[in-house]
């Protein structure tokens, strides 16, 4: 059975710590874009660090291996589940960036 939207957005908050605040919305695809913002920090004017991007690498790996970088690099103190990733995380990057040509 699929997991509901109201389900995923649970789990993905528990994965993703006491920091964040996690929404999911659904597409013009009828995909799941995952937001996740920070509770503490802020990006542009008053609105909050979000590891929503414009585009449509917005599903749960994407938007979660961000967050994980977001809490490393900007809390590193903060503890979540979602750490416990952060290898694959990195390794997933490395990949990204090797594929697209940059350097690493």
């Amino acid at each position: 059975m699929v997991a509901s939207r109201t389900a995923r957005e649970k789990k993905a908050a528990v994965e993703a710590g006491p920091l964040a605040r996690v929404k999911i919305d659904v597409d013009g695809s009828q995909q799941f874009v995952y937001k996740i913002s920070c509770t503490e920090c802020v990006a542009k004017g008053d609105r909050s660090w979000s590891a929503y991007r414009p585009g449509e690498d917005n599903g749960f790996m994407a938007a979660m291996d961000r967050w994980t970088f977001h809490l490393t690099e900007k809390h590193p103190d903060a503890e979540a589940p979602c750490l416990a990733y952060l290898p694959a995380a990195q390794q997933r990057l490395h990949e990204r960036r090797e594929g697209s040509g940059a350097d690493s």
